[in-house]
């Protein structure tokens, strides 16, 4: 079983497309450089566009909440308020 778990550690560690992936950027805009800066800190965009199709406005501000409060993220109100709007603006559900 040893074998087989340390075989695959290293066909993942070799795997060149896992190294090589690039997050996506964000869309451009007004709180664009902001909320990556910040939220790049912990995660990748790629986290963002994901849950894009999914979240609502009143949703990214529970998001954005929730990275402060359960997660520790230093973000003051508004700088809070920047990145919500952003979010809203171009990646709250139906957005495209």
């Amino acid at each position: 079983m040893r074998g087989i778990v340390i075989i695959g550690l290293a066909l993942l560690a070799s795997h060149g497309a896992l190294a090589a992936d690039t997050p996506i950027p964000l869309k451009p805009g007004p709180g664009a450089d902001t909320t990556a800066a910040y939220c790049n800190a912990c995660h990748t965009s790629d986290y963002i566009i994901m849950n894009s199709p999914f979240l609502s406005p009143a949703t990214w501000k529970a998001e954005v909440t929730k990275m402060r409060t359960a997660f520790g993220a230093p973000i003051d109100d508004a700088v809070a308020t920047e990145i919500i709007s952003y979010l809203v603006a171009h990646y709250a559900a139906g957005k495209p």
